[in-house]
């Protein structure tokens, strides 16, 4: 017993030596601490890396929805602390009470001395009124709010010019920081996931204002499948969609000359051809012909004294379970569209005419209602020629066989009375019909369309129809009525359709040019010029902001629909993509030229 009672280890011992142990276990904190840190009145050194915190000091009496967001995207490294301390509304209401006593007796007081009113008392006056009743009311709360954002560099230099560029950002907000001069490792602290306000340097803000400072506020529009369409210009994400997994798979495409339209959409056909996608281009202006050229595929250049022939009685291959009435039927019809494209209006009598003429023309040849013509080569259906030969032995209808001679037998004689001798076997099929002449271009871009949609029923293929300057089938109502007759009914034959147009005002004008946008899953609006800015903004619903967005976008940059959501897009292209698609006359020359030093080298080699 005295052994043990001499040795015994009293109380304070015993603490002093756990607290010795304890120092000797290497902790987390241990294992991630820098292994020195450096205090200076303006920055702290934490290890190699120099930082610096800012708090909000002042800010303006009105603050924007999305007013933080260039400082949440800035590409630079930095953490933000947020610290919301809410106030108890009974004594706030106090303190109010007693501001309005102060403000209205300074009122009164100058009233009585003579002078002017004063607007800022006034205005000072109205805010406490209101937010006294929102406080009173329930809908406002109060709170304590401090701002603050820590900056990290490896130089102070570099150091120096993020703290002048996020200050920059804040103050053309008329929100102004200051450094925590002195204060650096508080601040430190209080940037740290801890919930630690150490810094303890706020603002009083109610409800409204302090909801403006919500960060996340990017939309992100991506379905993380699919294509690469553009870089997210809020939060630099991308872009991504598969066209043909949305309700519809049709796009619509409104920019001015210029803002890259064109080369937009060539980019989206050149990844969806990766993608094993087929692809037919109406191609007005000879836009598209380098892009076809280069991947293999198929240009068919329309004109007068072309090879290439469509014959608009083409009949579409029919299935087992079709109806070959019904396909004769709407055969007729679209030719009776096609017509009045040709001839310009009819009268009543002449419609009943011409309705029987073609009815007539096709008996010709064998093909009836109540007949069989499912297995007829396409070199035995009737022609425009047969049409015009059928209404010249038709009593009444000298005047549609005089108007329609020229397209058979006149200056346009050849170009709609030959067999289809055009087949759509390659993955890219371009029809240029640039050297059409004006007159004609709509006709053709008809019956090109009416060509495809035989091809999209006789086979089912996952394709994308690109339908450039529609603006010139919009404008005639035939033409604008058969195309959002493919808008509406593409789906079914795993076809997306899309329409590029930089004459917003005749699309929209015509009666069918808002169900084309309606029925279409993707829209994009690049470039806009200030004429056509408040129709677009009027048919999208667009804020000012993005009203002015669009006007000062750069080529490639615009706004990306998708549903219900939209974000500003930047169409960007890698190197080999942009040799392939460009319609830059400079490059395309470089191109050319690289390609004659490449096969005068090969020929000397």
């Amino acid at each position: 017993m005295a052994f043990f009672s001499k040795n015994k280890i009293t109380t304070d011992e015993f603490l002093a030596s756990e607290e010795l142990y304890q120092k000797g276990i290497a902790t987390i904190r241990d294992l991630i601490a820098p292994s020195a840190i450096k205090l200076s009145s303006n920055y702290m050194q934490v290890g190699e890396t120099i930082a610096r915190t800012h708090f909000v000091v002042a800010y303006p009496r009105y603050l924007n929805t999305n007013w933080f967001s260039p400082i949440v995207n800035l590409d630079f490294p930095l953490d933000i602390a947020m610290m919301i301390h809410p106030i108890d509304t009974r004594e706030i209401l106090k303190n109010l009470r007693k501001s309005v006593t102060q403000v209205q007796s300074q009122i009164h007081i100058e009233e009585e001395g003579g002078k002017v009113r004063d607007p800022i008392l006034e205005t000072a006056l109205t805010d406490i009124e209101e937010l006294r009743d929102k406080l009173q009311q329930g809908t406002e709360k109060f709170f304590r709010f401090g701002l603050y954002i820590t900056l990290y560099a490896q130089t102070l230099d570099e150091l120096n010019r993020m703290s002048q560029a996020v200050e920059a950002i804040l103050e053309s907000q008329l929100v102004y920081i200051k450094p925590a001069v002195l204060r650096m490792e508080q601040g430190f602290v209080s940037t740290r996931p801890l919930v630690t306000d150490v810094l303890d340097i706020a603002n009083n803000l109610n409800t409204a204002p302090l909801s403006t400072t919500f960060p996340f506020v990017s939309a992100d529009l991506s379905s993380n499948e699919g294509i690469l369409y553009g870089i997210n210009r809020h939060n630099n994400s991308l872009i991504l969609f598969d066209r043909f997994k949305l309700e519809n798979a049709n796009m619509v495409v409104f920019a001015k000359s210029g803002a890259g339209k064109s080369y937009t959409v060539k980019l989206e056909v050149l990844r969806s051809m990766m993608l094993g996608t087929g692809v037919i281009i109406i191609d007005p202006e000879n836009e598209y012909r380098h892009l076809c050229e280069m991947v293999g595929g198929s240009f068919i250049d329309i004109n007068l004294s072309t090879s290439f022939h469509l014959n608009p009685f083409d009949l579409p291959r029919v299935g087992e379970d079709e109806d070959l009435t019904a396909v004769l039927r709407n055969t007729i019809a679209g030719l009776i569209g096609l017509i009045h494209l040709m001839l310009g209006n009819l009268t009543p009598e002449e419609d009943s005419i011409l309705d029987r003429a073609l009815r007539e023309t096709y008996a010709i040849r064998d093909i009836t209602p109540t007949g069989r013509f499912k297995d007829i080569p396409s070199n035995a259906f009737p022609t425009m020629v047969d049409l015009y030969e059928v209404l010249k032995n038709m009593e009444g209808a000298e005047s549609l066989a005089a108007r329609l001679e020229k397209y058979t037998e006149g200056i346009f004689a050849g170009f709609l009375s030959s067999h289809t001798n055009v087949s759509l076997r390659e993955q890219l099929v371009v029809f240029n019909i640039r050297d059409l002449e004006e007159e004609l271009r709509p006709i053709a871009m008809y019956i090109i369309l009416q060509f495809i949609w035989n091809e999209m029923r006789s086979e089912l293929k996952k394709r994308i129809v690109v339908v450039d300057e529609a603006w010139v089938m919009m404008q005639h109502e035939d033409a604008a009525s058969f195309l959002y007759g493919i808008a509406k009914r593409c789906r079914k034959y795993y076809t997306g359709l899309t329409t590029i147009t930089q004459d917003i005002g005749d699309f929209m004008h015509s009666r069918y040019g808002k169900p084309i946008l309606t029925n279409s899953s993707l829209q994009l609006l690049l470039r806009q010029s200030p004429a056509s800015i408040e129709l677009i903004a009027e048919t999208f619903y667009l804020t000012d902001h993005e009203k002015f967005l669009l006007l000062e976008s750069n080529v490639g940059e615009g706004i990306f629909f998708a549903g219900t959501k939209h974000v500003a897009i930047k169409i960007i292209a890698s190197y080999s993509e942009d040799q392939i698609i460009t319609s830059d006359p400079r490059q395309l020359l470089e191109i050319e030229q690289a390609k004659r030093d490449f096969d005068q080298e090969n020929e000397n080699s």
